[in-house]
């Protein structure tokens, strides 16, 4: 993707993504307010809780192909209770309901799975030159959120659903913010700016220092910041691409089957996921050109 249509991408999510949480907060204006939970053993309970519903959501109903390190991976990331007053933008969310984030620890599977199943090719066994982690683990990762949520995960809670389209907001700005920042459009400040007024709640007002983190991360590391958002994307594509080709085969394809060969190709690139699943190599096509265009040619 070009600057400019990256840039397309992420208006285009976080439009979305606060059209559909207006939409949500209709669907549940008779439902009681979401709270956070207030007190440590309450915030422990609550993690157990959804945890364990998760992982046996993930298998009864036949979502991920299931394997022995989820249980330990799925919370080992998400960190313990915290008052009110310190709680940055994620805590705020797990302290409503820790299952959007759990969804995104989706990428703590994928570290798990190159360390304890070494892909059996040498190529994608060791970890690569290029920064995986930012596509493919970590627009994965954002886009089972909402997978997760339309396959049926908040069945039990409507009100967390509300929670996944304000995560998502929230990447599609501060992502926004990045690519303002890397073509001198706009001073650190100025898309910080973006990032806060955009995320829903003023929940990234709360902690200045996890937005100068972020904005500093991605400030450094160009395609980082939007990355979740065009990763993504390209998962969505991919899980569109196949399923259009079973059917036109005749075949079922369940999601379980899908995210099997996700996993099972490894963690490459998600163009080469693509290109190798459905045989369309157009974006490697693409990649080619751009390297050829970006060549260092003589005077």
């Amino acid at each position: 993707m070009t600057w400019k249509d990256e840039y397309r991408l992420l208006e285009r999510e976080l439009t979305r993504s606060w059209s559909t949480l207006a939409l949500e907060e209709h669907r549940n204006r008779d439902l009681p307010e979401q709270t956070a939970v207030s007190s440590a053993q309450a915030y422990d309970r609550m993690v157990e809780k959804t945890s364990a519903q998760m992982l046996e959501w993930f298998a009864e109903d036949e979502v991920l192909p299931m394997r022995d390190y989820m249980a330990e991976e799925l919370v080992a990331h998400l960190g313990p209770y915290e008052q009110a007053q310190t709680r940055n933008f994620f805590t705020i969310v797990t302290h409503h309901d820790p299952r959007p984030l759990l969804s995104h620890f989706y990428h703590w599977f994928d570290l798990a799975e190159i360390q304890e199943y070494p892909h059996p090719s040498p190529v994608r066994r060791d970890p690569l030159l290029y920064n995986i982690f930012d596509t493919r683990n970590e627009g994965t990762a954002t886009g089972v959120e909402e997978m997760f949520m339309h396959a049926g995960l908040y069945e039990d809670s409507p009100r967390s659903r509300e929670l996944v389209w304000i995560m998502l907001a929230q990447r599609a700005a501060r992502g926004l913010g990045s690519l303002d920042a890397h073509a001198n459009t706009k001073t650190m400040a100025e898309a910080g700016t973006i990032h806060v007024d955009w995320t829903p709640r003023g929940w990234m007002s709360n902690e200045p220092e996890l937005l100068a983190f972020e904005q500093h991360l991605y400030l450094r590391q160009p395609g980082y910041g939007t990355s979740y958002v065009t990763g993504k994307y390209m998962l969505e594509r991919l899980l569109a691409m196949r399923s259009k080709q079973m059917a036109d085969r005749g075949e079922e394809y369940p999601l379980r089957r899908f995210f099997l060969e996700l996993r099972d190709a490894g963690s490459v690139p998600t163009s080469l996921v693509h290109w190798q699943l459905t045989g369309d190599d157009t974006a490697i096509e693409g990649i080619m050109e751009a390297a050829e265009n970006m060549a260092i040619r003589p005077l």
